[in-house]
């Protein structure tokens, strides 16, 4: 077992692996195109050498992804994939088929054998199960609640076990192996090429269950008639059975998932690694996410009784989320977990860019959001909640020395930032006002943004997203502090 809960992040590209890492990730997950839940993965084979080295060099650790669910035309780019394993030495391999497990256990005996969440744990017969075939950990699906997770402890005590605590929740099929999504737009979630189906815009419509079309109104005397059916946006036409019971049909859309309130729980049982779901998120969310729970681990292991999950909840929802829920922690997912009023995401900030750079004193800086003249954007500090505030008089292209009034994202576009030209203020976070804040010097300032840090910006939100925004926080806190 290890000592403390494991901090997990995604990894989509080599640039968030780093990003993860200096936030505060303990480890990260990462794969390729061709024999993972990974499609959308922008890591090459010299990318993951380099990121395993990055990583190793840091003393935190990588796990790499061979979690498809082959077909007869997979199989034979197994013995080749399975050598570039062995050649890149993770510190496990995540893994869902019982024949890849069987392959590689067999071929690679060296390598660590992690069994996947597309394996479907759900219960101790199936930790136990894959602890006797020779695996070192086991990830639990997201469909397992505290309780069920609970028993599992008790039941395997000498497996390391892992569960997710942060990202989307998928609510067509278990632990994520969407099939409506191949069946309604050719795009297979096996290999991570999910359309997202859940969050379609869709018409209910309704028609007697004898097939005629009438005027009529529904009541209770005559709703039993009636079968609902819906019709997505784009697919005129295309009706699909709407079928609900005493709870009612509550399968789109859901909220993303997000622990923190729970986080306690999770530490208290002993899970071994607390995974974060977004390969496909950008920097910005690794940041904001590693960041914000490897501050709330380390204060609660610092300080439990005062720990308060309320205090790490405004850096979550400056990324762009459908609302936050529980997802099953709590038991069986209801109404409260789905967004009935919107399909879009919202978020209190927007990703503004990062620093690629430094080129003596200067910073450069890639853009990933527009910014005018007197705006700001903040940077997140690493090792802290704390903020860099910068303000902008002019901007001066990097590769040009155009001088511009305003920037925007485009094509790599980047930036020169000359401290000594900018307004810079030290954001303290309330948490920690008694401490005293850094010098800001070049040199401190150099210290305080290395190479990758993040900045953001304030979110031009409409009144109406902002109310519905501020409506989901009060509604998350109220359904966090019930007991």
């Amino acid at each position: 077992m290890l000592d403390k809960a494991e901090l997990l992040l995604p990894a989509g590209s080599l640039v968030k692996l780093k990003t993860a890492i200096l936030y505060g990730a303990d480890a990260v997950y990462a794969g390729t195109p061709d024999m993972c839940l990974r499609a959308q993965s922008k890591m090459t084979l010299e990318d993951l050498e380099e990121g395993i080295r990055f990583v190793h060099q840091n003393g935190k650790k990588i796990y790499l992804t061979l979690n498809l669910f082959m077909h007869n035309r997979d199989v034979a780019k197994l013995p080749q994939f399975v050598e570039t394993l062995r050649h890149l030495q993770p510190n496990g391999v995540l893994i869902a088929d019982p024949g890849v497990f069987m392959y590689v256990k067999e071929h690679a005996p060296e390598l660590n054998l992690f069994v996947s969440t597309q394996a479907n744990i759900c219960s101790s017969l199936a930790v136990k199960f894959w602890q006797q075939q020779g695996a070192k950990l086991c990830v639990l699906g997201r469909e397992v609640t505290f309780e069920e997770m609970q028993e599992i402890r008790r039941q395997c005590p000498d497996i390391l076990l892992e569960c997710f605590m942060h990202g989307a929740m998928c609510m067509w099929s278990y632990s994520g192996r969407c099939l409506i999504s191949n069946y309604l737009a050719d795009r297979s979630a096996n290999p991570g090429k999910c359309a997202h189906c859940c969050r379609w815009h869709y018409k209910l419509h309704l028609r007697l269950k004898d097939g005629s079309v009438k005027e009529i109104e529904i009541n209770d005397q005559n709703k039993d008639a009636f079968e609902f059916l819906l019709e997505e946006e784009f697919r005129p036409g295309e009706l699909y059975e709407v079928v609900e019971d005493e709870h009612g049909g509550y399968m789109l859309n859901s909220k993303d998932m997000c622990l923190l309130p729970r986080l306690p729980d999770l530490l208290n049982l002993g899970m071994d690694s607390l995974k974060v779901e977004g390969r496909n998120k950008t920097e910005y969310y690794a940041a904001v996410v590693a960041r914000t729970y490897r501050q709330a681990i380390d204060d609660y292991y610092s300080d439990p009784r005062h720990w308060d999950f309320r205090r790490y909840m405004d850096d979550l929802y400056t990324l762009q989320n459908r609302g936050y829920c529980l997802g099953f922690h709590d038991g069986k997912l209801t109404n409260i977990s789905q967004n009935y009023e919107y399909t879009r995401t919202l978020g209190d900030w927007l990703f503004a860019g990062s620093i690629v750079e430094w080129q003596g004193n200067q910073a450069i800086f890639e853009i990933r959001n527009y910014i005018d003249k007197g705006e700001f954007i903040e940077f997140l500090l690493p090792g802290t909640l704390d903020n860099l505030r910068i303000t902008f008089d002019e901007f001066e292209d990097a590769d040009s020395g155009e001088i511009t009034a305003k920037v925007s994202a485009g094509q790599g576009k980047k930036i020169r930032i000359d401290f000594n030209k900018c307004k810079i203020q030290y954001c303290r976070n309330e948490k920690e006002e008694s401490k005293t804040a850094p010098e800001l010097n070049i040199e401190n300032i150099k210290e305080l943004l290395p190479q990758y840090c993040i900045a953001r910006k304030p979110a031009p939100l409409t009144g109406e997203n902002r109310t519905m925004l501020d409506h989901k926080k009060a509604e998350f806190t109220q359904l966090c502090n019930r007991e």
